[in-house]
């Protein structure tokens, strides 16, 4: 599936996204509410039409504005499987799978042999004459995937699936999700707000905020090198920008010295909170990056308490709950943070270079 496009819901918001989804892989989008998901849904889906770009499926163009093509959601063979699973309440399990293959038009007898196959791989046996008010959260959810698959869909988009469960059922059920979507030899694209769903499920994340998205990789791309806040937040990691030059990076006011002394020019910093450490004094042995600061906020986390600094470099920083009362740390308390050269990861910052090059490549007036 490849999907570069355009959708302007209000003045004041336009989505505008570029996707990928190759057969066999699972493709996370990942972000906040209000960033764009539901309409990345509806459109891949059909239900809404873009405003700009192309949505092309196995070869098939399914929309494009530019040259007059739109095929409309019952023509796209898309499975979607939404938040609220939308099982019909009146039809038992069997039948509610067989609709899948009976709205592409496929006869009530062929679509009836699909559902049964669909029963027994995804491991139903035994509820087919159930309705859904019968059903258990899981059954539910194998249900909606059971009929979104038995319509031989090019495409399996999974619109939050779990999210309508509660938290013990949501967890048990990620695991075995997971197995079920293998089933699947098509693209798959999950549409999450969730980290850990999208952590556990998918082979690529790609995270999307304010209708664009902002980074994607590996999980292991997202958690070592996030290039944005939200990003740094779901890696549970500081993420400061600066200038690097020889070995030192410029942040504001403050230089940090970094272990990569060749990389030059707009730079993304990420530290770890477990890799600051916190002094009353000025530490011995004079370490490179030392300062001195003021805790603004502690907040406990189990054994651990997360020390929130001021400036100048405004840090999380997490210690033992035995460090805070041997050092009989407050909120107010003057502290000094050091954070050793090699713990700095370090990556170029992109998207600030491209903004300097516009800048530059623009006329004086």
């Amino acid at each position: 599936m490849e999907a570069d496009f355009a959708v302007r819901r209000s003045e004041r918001f336009t989505l505008r996204i570029r996707l990928s989804v190759l057969p066999g892989r699972t493709v996370a989008l990942l972000g906040p509410n209000g960033a764009g998901k539901s309409t990345v849904v509806e459109a891949i889906a059909g239900l809404l039409p873009v405003d700009a770009g192309r949505i092309e499926l196995a070869g098939v163009l399914l929309d494009c504005p530019e040259r007059g093509v739109f095929v409309p959601p019952e023509r796209r063979r898309v499975g979607v499987v939404f938040q609220d699973l939308l099982l019909f309440p009146h039809l038992a399990v069997i039948e509610n799978i067989a609709f899948g293959p009976r709205s592409r038009g496929v006869g009530r007898r062929a679509a009836l042999v699909r559902a049964r196959q669909w029963i027994e791989r995804l491991d139903l046996g035994g509820l087919e004459h159930r309705r859904p008010p019968e059903l258990s959260g899981g059954q539910a959810q194998r249900v909606a995937l059971a009929r979104a698959l038995a319509a031989d869909p090019l495409l399996l988009l999974l619109d939050e699936p779990l999210a309508a469960l509660d938290i013990t059922m949501r967890t048990r059920l990620r695991r075995t999700l997971a197995q079920h979507l293998q089933q699947f030899e098509g693209p798959r694209l999950l549409i999450t707000h969730d980290p850990t769903e999208a952590f556990l499920l998918a082979d690529e994340i790609c995270i999307i905020e304010a209708g664009e998205i902002t980074q994607s990789g590996t999980v292991e791309d997202i958690l070592l090198r996030p290039r944005t806040p939200y990003a740094a937040d779901l890696a549970g990691c500081n993420l400061l920008a600066g200038n690097a030059s020889r070995g030192e990076v410029a942040v504001g006011t403050h230089v940090l010295h970094i272990a990569d002394t060749g990389i030059e020019g707009p730079v993304l910093l990420t530290i770890r909170p477990n890799a600051v450490s916190v002094h009353r004094t000025p530490p011995e042995g004079s370490p490179r990056n030392c300062w001195e600061t003021t805790l603004e906020r502690l907040e406990p986390l189990g054994s651990r308490v997360r020390l929130l600094t001021g400036p100048p470099l405004p840090l999380a920083v997490e210690v033992t709950r035995e460090a805070t009362d041997e050092l009989g740390l407050h909120q107010g308390s003057r502290v000094w943070v050091a954070v050793k050269a090699t713990e700095i990861g370090v990556q170029p910052d992109d998207a600030a270079a491209r903004n300097a090059r516009k800048r530059e490549d623009q006329p004086s007036l």
